[in-house]
């Protein structure tokens, strides 16, 4: 959403139907919470997809998606709204859940912890059964309409405590827990997203499982499929195997250069 400007509902809808594995029923789980007007809580790792999973459930349920990055300069106002000055006069701007909520559009507030507090504190009377969002500028309580629906993600793993969800908002969320999906779906993902062929991404699929396994032994978090996705588009343009694991995987997930070179052996090993 750029300065100054409101969201325009209508290029809020995805034409096209993102690529997405189902990994365990979630698709329908997802599609209850919906019918049933219940906010929904994705928690997992980083790159595991969970951003991908939301956009193809707007696309299947047909509603528009608004995705809001989560920053620790986030406030209230910048999802609710706030009165700016145009020319001569102040005019009122509703932010970004405030035009999902009166638009009836999938507000998704992605790694939802980062924001400041007093985010939370908005999104409590949206996430239960009253489903009203409370405008304090204007004085106005704004009823959410019938297709509005609230998902937040975050990574349990990476937070710390200080900035962990309280009871009072988890409880709020039906939950749907997120991992690296399993072998066989994640390269279908990876064949089909990096255009490489299987035995490639099969390859790429062997090294993430390797690569996860070394957090318990100094990697603070295991390699994405995000990734892996990455490293697959690099080699399907030429590069070699070796180079395109070392500037996708081994360098972005750690800055120790034992556990680089670690990882560059089971490059080696692999391919």
């Amino acid at each position: 959403m750029q300065a100054g400007r409101e969201i325009d509902i209508g290029r809020s809808r995805i034409e096209r139907e993102p690529f997405y594995a189902e990994a365990g029923g979630e698709v329908g789980l997802f599609t209850i919470a919906a019918r049933s007007k219940m906010a929904v809580m994705l928690k997992g790792p980083t790159g595991c997809g969970k951003t991908r999973f939301v956009q193809h459930m707007a696309y299947k349920l047909g509603r528009p998606l608004i995705t809001v990055a989560c920053h620790e300069d986030l406030t209230a106002s910048d999802l609710v709204g706030r009165y700016l000055l145009k020319g001569q006069e102040t005019v009122w701007m509703d932010g970004p859940l405030t035009v999902g909520v009166k638009q009836g559009a999938i507000v998704y507030l992605d790694e939802v912890v980062e924001a400041r507090k007093d985010t939370t504190v908005i999104i409590h009377p949206l996430s239960d059964d009253r489903r009203v969002l409370p405008i304090e500028k204007k004085g106005q309580m704004v009823e959410a309409a019938d297709d509005f629906m609230l998902v937040i993600s975050y990574n349990p793993g990476y937070q710390s405590v200080l900035k962990d969800l309280k009871q009072s908002t988890k409880q709020r969320f039906m939950a749907i827990e997120f991992d690296y999906p399993p072998a066989d779906v994640e390269i279908a993902v990876v064949e089909q997203e990096a255009g490489v062929s299987r035995a490639v991404a099969g390859s790429l699929v062997k090294l993430g499982g390797k690569v996860r396994n070394l957090k318990n032994h100094g990697l603070e978090e295991g390699v994405s499929t995000r990734l892996l996705i990455y490293a697959g588009t690099l080699i399907k343009q030429g590069v070699p195997a070796e180079r395109a694991c070392d500037v996708t995987i081994a360098r972005p997930i750690t800055d120790d250069p034992d556990m680089q070179r670690s990882i560059l052996e089971l490059v080696k090993a692999v391919f």
